[in-house]
């Protein structure tokens, strides 16, 4: 196993040390061992974030699963077909709405996904196991705050482009020539 692989690698001066590095680093790192651990049950990293989306619902639609699990909703659709086939999620019309189709776990979809979760649970548990108690039980919150920081961003361009240095994004394109006349 390659150390680099791993979030391992010492601290140098061609290696920048910022929150924003590391937590790439920890993004890929953590990625690399989800894919790992959930291979062999068949299950992608996002395929496993649906079932656990649909887990805590009671129906959800592919447009509200899709904004959720931060995909389009094209990608959306075409892993819960294959979720579908597998036997993990049934779809069912929405009773309000003709157009709509209501998402939802079966039986096989719910032991799927507690195998997954046995199999989260302990890489988390690895991960966080040189966290003294307070670090592991502050993590959560801290991750929650910093999140909501950067969602605020998405949902503020003023606040993105102050934070970015930019200035707001407009809705148009800027190219810095005027438009050619045709």
């Amino acid at each position: 196993m390659n150390s680099d692989d791993d979030g391992a690698l010492p601290v140098s001066a061609d290696r920048p040390a910022g929150v924003c590095y590391l937590i790439g680093r920890l993004h890929h790192a953590l990625g690399r061992r989800m894919r790992d651990a959930l291979a062999p049950l068949g299950l992608s990293v996002a395929q496993y974030t649906v079932l656990s989306f649909l887990e805590g619902q009671v129906q959800i639609s592919n447009a509200q699963l899709a904004e959720r699990a931060l995909v389009s909703p094209q990608s959306a659709n075409e892993m819960v077909k294959t979720m579908e086939a597998r036997g993990w999620v049934s779809r069912q019309p929405d009773p309000g709405h003709g157009r709509v189709v209501r998402l939802g776990l079966t039986a096989a979809g719910r032991a799927q996904l507690a195998e997954a979760h046995v199999r989260i649970s302990r890489l988390e548990a690895h991960m966080l196991g040189r966290l003294s108690e307070t670090q592991r039980g502050a993590l959560p919150k801290t991750l929650r705050e910093v999140l909501h920081a950067l969602s605020a961003m998405i949902i503020d361009p003023v606040l993105a482009a102050e934070v970015s240095g930019d200035e707001p994004f407009s809705g148009r394109k800027k190219t810095g020539k005027s438009a050619r006349k045709v």
